[in-house]
């Protein structure tokens, strides 16, 4: 082969060698570029809250849930940003129990001896590794740490406990004990509601 020939063909190896590199380098690029574009988006049909109060001395479980939760599609490139600053607002009229007797009496002796009582409101910030919500309640607004696990990057479970004095909530919790005073007996006979309410938000972070 002469010198010719054989520059040809390293000239024809070279451009060969570099299409194809050039080729992998932009399916490199096309991939990081939809992976950084991948979204996480809170729902509102997605999301629900439920609640724990307790009764009597043996302080027995009292469960519920608030059946509308308003806030619009919050989105964002990690689940902590999709979740970060969602503000969100409850109306007391979706408190629901399966007891409607007991509906009744925690909307007007309950959530009706306080202020402003038509909507819980409140935003989660995520900050430092942790979460917490700021509700308004009662006219006050106080922070509600939460514990959070996200599994498979998409569900997500919210649990924190408020402590109903944070909000000046004791008298309201005293309107109700009047009218669920023998509801709230225990076997030692001891009429008692407790302070301390177990909230847990549950959602799905979907796909944008």
């Amino acid at each position: 082969m002469n010198s010719t020939k054989f520059l040809s063909l390293l000239v024809i190896v070279a451009l060969v060698f570099t299409s194809c590199k050039d080729e992998k380098k932009e399916k490199e690029v096309e991939v990081e570029t939809v992976e950084n574009t991948i979204k996480y988006v809170v729902k509102p049909e997605a999301t629900s809250v439920t609640w724990k109060a307790y009764k009597t001395t043996e302080k027995l479980p009292v469960g519920g849930e608030f059946a509308t939760l308003n806030f619009d599609n919050k989105e964002g490139a990690t689940p902590e940003e999709a979740l970060n600053n969602l503000e969100f607002s409850i109306p007391i009229s979706s408190l629901f129990t399966k007891d409607d007797s007991r509906d009744e009496k925690l909307k007007t002796s309950f959530f009706g001896s306080m202020l402003n009582t038509e909507f819980l409101k409140g935003t989660i910030t995520y900050s430092n590794n942790a979460y917490v919500a700021s509700i308004t309640m009662n006219g006050v607004t106080a922070d509600l740490p939460l514990e959070v696990s996200i599994t498979d990057e998409r569900r997500v479970s919210m649990k924190g406990t408020m402590q109903l004095k944070d909000w000046d909530a004791l008298g309201a919790l005293e309107a109700l004990n009047k009218v669920c005073f023998d509801l709230h007996k225990g076997a030692d006979g001891v009429s008692k509601t407790w302070e301390d309410v177990a909230i847990e938000v549950n959602t799905y972070l979907r796909d944008k």
